[in-house]
């Protein structure tokens, strides 16, 4: 492994595989603390559509997948709040409405669209430095954020209801949140594709939860875990030759099915 990290693109992977960690670790304790995990699968497919848009307008389909996710985050909060529109159904219509478009604009698209597969199950060892810049620029944006709203995004995880209670921005942030969270999964996609990004924002956070309960805690642990996660996975896809994306969520799915029994065993040895 060592010898091939002398390659450019072996570099940006580990790079790329470093910042995807450390930001999903973040925004992913909020996902999961919140419950917020549907709404996020939602998104995560929805951006397919900005992808097609892209392929087809013959634009940065990353960059279009961005704008799109963030138009269908905010639209969901927007419906489920001011149409009395259940949150659930709302995720259905943006999620169906991505993949739709997102299939009608890839075959309007002229000619073959080599770089597609890599948006559905992540291809990390074809990660750019554009790609980097926009996941180091996230990953500030992010540390920024939860360093500034600490005390209204502790809050809002655990309980809206007397956040807003207590005259803090609830909606304001709520919306923030969603932006980023929309731009961390389409940021991710180069790493582990739409059919996997979900899991890298919530895996590693169920694992760091077995071990603390403390929000702030469980967000570096997930940083860590993630980083553990996405550096074995890429080192086995390497050796086995197989998806680097699709190897990096079973590595991280065995160390939280591994974390959960050494778990169980010191609950039943030290009873």
């Amino acid at each position: 492994m060592m010898e091939i990290l002398q390659y450019q693109f072996m570099q940006n992977a580990v790079a790329g595989a470093v910042l995807a960690s450390i930001l999903c670790g973040i925004v992913g304790t909020y996902i999961v603390v919140r419950r917020l995990v549907f709404i996020s699968g939602g998104i995560t497919h929805a951006s397919f559509g900005g992808i097609g848009i892209g392929l087809y307008a013959g634009i940065n389909p990353i960059l279009s997948a961005m704008v799109f996710a963030v138009a269908c985050s905010c639209g969901v909060k927007w419906m489920s709040k001011m149409h009395e529109v259940r949150e659930d159904s709302a995720i259905a219509v943006v999620w169906t409405l991505g993949m739709s478009l997102g299939i009608i604009f890839c075959f309007l698209t002229p000619g073959i669209i080599p770089d597609l597969p890599s948006y559905l199950f992540g291809s990390i060892l074809t990660t750019t430095r554009s790609d980097l810049m926009i996941l180091a620029v996230l990953t500030l944006i992010a540390i920024l954020l939860f360093i500034t709203l600490h005390h209204e995004i502790l809050s809002i995880s655990f309980d809206a209801d007397f956040a807003r209670s207590q005259r803090l921005p609830v909606t304001f942030i709520e919306y923030v949140m969603m932006i980023l969270i929309a731009l961390t999964i389409v940021a991710s996609l180069r790493i582990v594709g739409i059919v996997l990004a979900i899991s890298l924002l919530t895996i590693p956070q169920m694992t760091a939860s077995i071990f603390t309960g403390s929000f702030d805690r469980m967000m570096l642990y997930s940083c860590v875990i993630g980083i553990i996660d996405s550096l074995i996975g890429l080192s086995l896809s390497y050796w086995l030759n197989v998806p680097s994306g699709a190897t990096i969520i079973f590595t991280s799915i065995i160390i939280y099915v591994l974390s959960k029994a050494i778990k169980s065993l010191f609950r039943v040895l030290y009873k």
